[in-house]
């Protein structure tokens, strides 16, 4: 596993330095967009689905971030439901993620970029039951 750099979000150190790890960033961000309107679910991988089994929540499911040269990037991997505007529900998760990483963190972020990896069909009892 790769480690990351931490970012240095204050400009004045006199009291001292505060810095904020990527994965803090994949939380916030994944918080924000189960938030949004139109989200069904956010996909992981299996070792997020495993420790959801266990009760652990995973905020940070099917968020990737990405610290380059240019800036800070989000990558989101969502399950929107059946119905919804794709292109309405990506703006607002967008709009969400953006602004409440700039409320909490005062970082700016580059690009958020939504991949849309499945549509879940109506029916309540399977969101309980289903399997990712």
């Amino acid at each position: 596993m790769s480690e990351q750099p931490l970012l240095n979000v204050s400009d004045d150190t006199s009291l001292g330095g505060v810095e904020i790890a990527p994965e803090v960033i994949e939380v916030i961000a994944g918080i924000a967009a189960a938030e949004t309107e139109g989200l069904y679910a956010m996909r992981g991988n299996f070792a997020s689905g495993v420790a959801e089994r266990f009760g652990k929540k995973a905020h940070s499911k099917g968020v990737k971030v990405e610290l380059t040269e240019s800036g800070i990037l989000i990558d989101l991997y969502v399950i929107l439901h059946f119905g919804v505007s794709i292109p309405q529900v990506a703006q607002n998760l967008q709009t969400n993620i953006r602004q409440t990483l700039k409320n909490m963190t005062a970082l700016e972020i580059d690009e958020i970029n939504i991949h849309v990896v499945g549509i879940q069909m109506d029916g309540k009892e399977e969101h309980d039951n289903s399997e990712e």
